[in-house]
């Protein structure tokens, strides 16, 4: 059995809210800053505003959105 099956068979003894807890503590963990990334949603970013400002982009109103969902 390897290390990650045993983590695995001591988590299940924990209660909903500790298991919880773990999940966030290990998601935290592969959350790093990526400078690449970020400078690629930077341009998106500018990218998405001079469409709008350009009248290219189509507008939706948040109404709008959540009557699709209602």
């Amino acid at each position: 059995m390897t290390i990650t099956d045993n983590i695995f068979k001591e988590t299940l003894m924990l209660k909903p809210s500790e298991k919880a807890q773990l999940i966030d503590k290990l998601i935290s963990t592969l959350d790093k800053p990526d400078k690449e990334i970020d400078k690629l949603w930077a341009k998106e970013t500018e990218d998405r505003i001079d469409a709008y400002d350009q009248g290219k982009l189509k507008v939706v109103s948040l109404e709008k959105v959540l009557q699709k969902y209602r």
